[in-house]
Parts: structure tokens; C-alpha cells; sequence
């Protein structure tokens, strides 16, 4: 059988629905595939643990698609970006950083949800569109670019015709090596441990990331105010160490890394673990296919920029398909598609140089490097120009 369809998103993770939202809610006909079927609930083998930041300009980005009036009432706002050092006695806060919105004249950074629900709210916001179809589990195999439109073979047997093809496959992404698209990767030795805590003293809407040695220590407010989502950092026999431990002492450990910021902390839930590495595609174009998400980069989870930078890369191509249609042009077009490239890798590039620093920093051990960590901390918040450029250049100013 052969499906045709304006757009074949490849990819049903967070960034690959995000984008069947925003171009089925425009009218085109979408279709999504994915190798497996999406997790709705925490309770299922294989869940996903992690949560996803939604900075201001992604927040727009779905206001427009109708979904965030969806996704708000479960969303807790980042008012405040807290950064401490703790690169002395252990548990101990040796120095405070605090970026506030309201410095900016806004409300909140951004906003928090917890990825499995993101998923199942996506889903229920796609059922209604009669232009949009999901085929899970289905892998995309063999890519065949055409002047019209691509032929796209299934592994059901199945082909589909499109005119543009997304590739939100991952950072393994099976249609970028098949397009013979280098990647330059950046290796760290590092793991995340992903998981959930409550803990006694409610968060107030603050973000905050502890540095130490091994990397950061973020917590990440949840709606619950007595609850956060933590990505732990560390080297990776570290990062295993942690992983394996009992229960007790990893709630031991675990309440003298967060430092008492939150009073007394537990962990709620399961433990995921993940390696850390950053990852770019020399380019984000094919024939008839643009790279975005993972696909395209892969940095470490630090300042909320992973998704948010993913949702840059949607900005920026719904801008021009849109733009496209309107003028009844070619929404696949090759000039369409290097103009994609030419607007996002730049910024890609700079971000992706930006939190490799960062978090070459926040792994430093030698005491003058962590020293130097601290000076410079206390630098870029206590000069209010400063600070205020760092605060919009995280929420993706150029």
C-alpha cells in the first residue's frame, strides 16, 4: 500500500510530536512513525523518567499550535534560575547565583512538565485532527529523493510519498547516515541520573543547579511543590555507583549532594541512567529531509537548552514551509532547505560550544579550577548588564 502525505516525521519522542502538532494544527497532512509505540504512563516498562523545560520562545511556539492551552495547567513555572557552587566542604553552598524573570519583566522562564505526561496530552491534542496519523511500531527504511517528493519504504512493506521529510530519529538517526550526513561528537566520560524526589521544603518555582565536581546537580521543579525532577551528573563509574545503590544510601547520598536546599530529600520513583555527550550534524538539509532535535544535536542537559533548542530548529522550518505554501511554492524544495541549515547551525554551533564550556567547568576537581568557577560565577551575576544578556541569551536571543 502507499500513503501519501505532506510531511513524514520520522521520530515519535517529544520533539517529533511537538512537530506533528505544529504543522497538522497548520493543515498539512502529517504523518509520524516511530519504532515504538509512545509511553503514556510512569507505570510502564521502559517510561520515561525525564521532564522538559519549555523555555519562553517553545512556549509560543506551541501557543500558536492551540497545545500549550493543554499542557499549562500542568506545567510549573521556572521563576527563578539558581546557580550555587559547592565546590568546597561537601553539602556545603559556597557561593549563590540568582537570575530572576522578573529582572526581564516577565513572568517565568519557562515552564516544567514530566515527559510521559507531555506525551499522552500531545496524543490526546493530535486525535483530533483527521489530517494527522501516527504508525507506531513502524521504522522508516530506505529514503528514494525525487524532483516532486520522496518514496520512503516502511518496514511493514508499506511506502509512503511526501513532499518534505523531518528526521527526529534520534542521535543514532538511521535517515541522517543514510543521507551520508557527518556528525562531530564530543565525548565527556560522564552518565546522568535521571529520576523524581519529594522533599520537605516546597521548591517556589526556582530551578536550581548545584556544581561540585563530576558535573551538575540540576532540580527542576515539578507542579507538585513538594516535588522536583533531578538530573545528577557524574563521571560514569560514579554515575553507576549511584545508579546501583539501595535505596537508603542513595537517599543519603542524595541529601548531601542537594546540599539542604530543598530540606530533606527522597527519591520518588525509579532511576534511569544516561550517557552524556554532545553531538552536531554538519549539515541539517538532505534531499527533500531536514534534520532537527537529536537528529541534528545533542548537548548536555544544562540550562534547558536541549529541547529548546530543538524547538528553535521547528521554529525556524515551520516558518519557511509555511511561508512556502502560502506562496504556493515547493514546502521540500532544496533552496528551502539550505535556507533551514543557514538560519539554525550557526546558533547551533555557538550553544553547543557555550555548554561544552559550561560543563568542562562544572566538572572541574583541581581546587583552583573550581576556585576560578566561583570568581566567575559571582562575575556574571553581580554585574546587572551582564547578567541580563546571559538571561536572554539563554532564552535564545542571538
Amino acid at each position: 500500500m502507499r500513503i501519501e502525505t505532506d510531511i513524514l516525521i520520522s521520530g515519535g519522542g517529544i520533539a517529533g510530536l511537538s512537530a506533528a502538532c505544529v504543522f497538522a494544527s497548520a493543515g498539512f497532512e502529517t504523518l509520524c512513525v516511530d519504532p515504538v509505540p509512545p509511553i503514556t504512563s510512569t507505570a510502564k516498562k521502559g517510561a520515561d523518567l525525564r521532564s522538559t523545560a519549555f523555555l519562553l520562545p517553545s512556549v509560543d511556539l506551541l501557543a500558536k499550535s492551540g497545545l500549550w492551552a493543554q499542557l499549562s495547567p500542568h506545567a510549573a513555572p521556572l521563576k527563578i534560575m539558581r546557580i550555587l557552587d559547592s565546590g568546597g566542604e561537601a553539602g556545603v553552598v559556597r557561593e549563590q547565583a540568582d537570575f530572576l524573570a522578573a529582572d526581564l519583566g516577565i513572568e517565568a522562564f519557562g515552564y516544567n512538565l514530566p515527559n510521559t505526561l507531555l506525551r499522552k496530552i500531545m496524543l490526546e491534542f493530535l486525535a483530533q485532527f483527521t489530517n494527522f496519523q501516527l504508525l507506531a511500531p513502524e521504522s522508516v527504511g530506505k529514503i528514494t529523493p525525487r524532483s516532486s517528493g520522496a518514496l520512503l519504504q516502511l518496514s511493514s512493506g508499506n511506502q509512503v510519498q511526501t513532499r518534505l521529510v523531518i528526521a527526529a530519529d534520534g542521535r543514532n538517526s538511521p535517515l541522517r547516515e543514510q543521507l551520508n550526513i557527518d556528525v562531530k561528537t564530543w565525548r565527556y566520560g560522564q552518565k546522568a541520573v535521571v529520576f523524581n524526589t519529594r522533599h520537605s521544603n516546597p521548591h517556589r518555582n526556582i530551578s536550581t543547579e548545584i556544581h561540585r565536581s563530576g558535573g551538575p546537580f540540576t532540580l527542576v521543579p515539578l507542579a507538585d511543590s513538594h516535588r522536583s525532577a533531578i538530573v545528577w551528573m557524574e563521571r560514569g563509574p560514579e554515575a553507576a555507583e549511584l545508579f546501583s545503590m539501595d535505596e537508603a544510601s542513595f537517599n543519603q547520598a542524595l541529601n548531601t549532594r542537594s546540599c539542604g536546599t530543598l530540606g530533606a530529600i527522597e527519591l520518588e520513583g525509579k532511576r534511569a541512567i544516561w550517557p552524556i555527550i554532545a553531538q552536531r550534524a554538519e549539515r541539517l538539509n538532505g534531499p527533500r529531509t531536514a534534520l532537527i532535535a537529536e537528529a541534528a544535536h545533542v548537548i548536555p542537559p544544562i540550562g534547558a537548552q536541549g529541547l529548546n533548542m530543538s524547538l528553535a530548529d521547528l521554529t525556524t522550518l515551520s516558518e519557511l514551509v509555511l511561508q512556502a505554501r502560502d506562496q504556493g511554492q515547493d514546502i521540500g524544495a532544496p533552496e528551502l532547505l539550505q535556507n533551514y541549515h543557514r538560519a539554525r547551525w550557526p546558533d547551533i554551533a555557538r550553544r553547543i560550544a557555550g555548554i561544552d564550556l559550561l560543563n568542562r567547568s562544572s566538572m572541574a576537581s583541581q581546587s583552583f579550577l573550581k576556585d576560578l568557577r566561583r570568581t566567575g560565577l559571582k562575575y556574571l551575576h553581580d554585574i546587572k548588564p551582564l547578567r541580563n544578556e546571559l538571561m536572554k541569551r539563554g532564552l535564545g536571543a542571538k
